[in-house]
């Protein structure tokens, strides 16, 4: 099993390594995060051992169960992230060991974030997310109202806004999904002028990363390429 994640893990280092070779960008400023859902607390312990340090869940019961069980039993250091749909009242149970927040979609959203955050004087960083695909069925705030919504998250004290994510079309057609990426980037670069709190932009998965790496991506949502095929959970 270790052998296999090991194994899977150098083929991501080696294809996000490719990928900056074609378009002449450098491997060292691109980062994953291992979206390691369904798979167990084993998995996350050995891959940590490997080196990697970041962890996302889309699911808060799976992200605490996993928080809370790792900690009990491994004193390794884990950067988790939350990459799902985030309802407000499940904020609370996050807020104090979260890394990075990669789905804020709205202001209510924000709010709900600070209040929690204050209350154990905690900064939290979040990416907005965009969606760029246009899809009626994918969460994320639309395109042209991105930049108004991390001007009003900048007012709160313990929110910082580190940049963008967004989701491409999961589909065959590597020109729509690069239209996605093109979009989310021209945003990135424009909301982020002038403002040095912007760090991140999070896209690609497994199918399309090297497409969101030509098109300007800096963090990778990585989890079928490591940990496997996940099995199907009702």
């Amino acid at each position: 099993m270790i052998e296999g994640l090991s194994k899977n893990y150098e083929s991501v280092r080696e294809g996000i390594t490719l990928a900056c070779q074609n378009c002449a960008r450098n491997p060292h400023e691109i980062s994953i995060v291992a979206i390691s859902k369904t798979f167990p607390f084993s998995s996350v312990i050995d891959l940590n051992k490997m080196g990697h340090a970041d962890f996302g869940e889309n699911k808060v019961k799976e992200l605490r169960d996993k928080y809370y069980n790792i900690s009990f039993q491994y004193a390794g250091s884990i950067n988790w992230h939350f990459v799902g749909h985030l309802q407000t009242n499940k904020v609370k149970d996050i807020v104090a060991f979260i890394h990075l927040i990669h789905s804020v979609d709205s202001f209510h959203l924000a709010e709900e974030i600070e209040r929690c955050a204050q209350k154990i004087k905690k900064t939290i960083n979040v990416l907005v997310q965009v969606n760029t695909s246009n899809e009626s069925q994918k969460y994320g705030i639309e395109p042209d109202k991105a930049e108004s919504l991390c001007k009003q998250i900048s007012l709160l004290e313990y929110v910082k806004v580190k940049g963008l994510m967004t989701m491409a079309k999961f589909t065959e057609d590597r020109e729509e999904i690069r239209r996605s990426f093109k979009l989310a980037k021209e945003l990135y670069d424009s909301i982020g002028k002038g403002n040095p709190e912007f760090q991140y932009l999070s896209m690609g998965m497994t199918h399309d990363y090297d497409i969101a790496i030509e098109e300007g991506s800096n963090m990778l949502r990585i989890g079928t390429a490591i940990f496997g095929e996940r099995k199907i959970i009702d």
